[in-house]
């Protein structure tokens, strides 16, 4: 009898530390949700650069002397800390008060704003900064701008359009920027695959 009750507690202790952990983000987002979600945002956009550095890697089948350039995690943490982070908390606040619920189309008017408004605005932000962050010159910029700039938009759009639709709509505001890192995993991955 002992090994089973030993089996259940063990089974029963790999449930606790995703609980625990998920009270624990729960609690922080409660008592700091800017500086929760600008960690968030931090570790989640330098997971994404190393997830694009690995599959550019792969994809060149570059053997494993190659080593990863740790540089482009660290920008886009900084990235995801001081702007990914803090800029969407307020945003959606913004969308929430400036477009209420009772509002007809509510959800789509909020996607529009979200579309139209701040995708540009803040991929544009992304380009300035890591253009800054790398050490480029304005020229630099402005080369990326033009060459980068109008394709990742479009590629936002499609990509971005279903999820900001859900996370807007459905996904309640305390977790509307975690969503979005989520997603954002991947989609930095591809804005890194754009430096290249």
């Amino acid at each position: 009898m002992a090994p089973a009750t030993s089996t259940l507690r063990a089974e029963a202790g790999r449930g606790a530390l995703p609980r625990r952990a998920l009270a624990q983000y729960l609690r922080l987002l409660r008592l700091y949700p800017v500086l929760t979600k600008a960690a968030t945002s931090g570790i989640l956009s330098a997971l994404g650069n190393f997830l694009a550095q690995m599959i550019e890697k792969r994809r060149k089948k570059e053997n494993g002397s190659q080593k990863l350039d740790v540089s482009g995690p660290l920008r886009y943490a900084i990235f995801g800390f001081f702007f990914t982070g803090p800029l969407s908390h307020y945003f959606y606040l913004f969308l929430e008060r400036w477009v209420p619920p009772e509002v007809p189309l509510a959800g789509v008017l909020k996607l529009l704003l979200d579309r139209v408004l701040f995708a540009p605005a803040f991929l544009l932000l992304f380009f300035v900064i890591m253009n800054f962050l790398e050490g480029r010159d304005a020229a630099a910029l402005a080369a990326r701008v033009r060459s980068g700039l109008w394709p990742a938009l479009q590629v936002n759009w499609r990509v971005w359009t279903p999820v900001q639709f859900i996370n807007v709509n459905y996904v309640p505001l305390q977790f509307r920027v975690l969503f979005a890192n989520l997603v954002a995993l991947f989609w930095y991955a591809y804005l890194a695959s754009l430096g290249k």
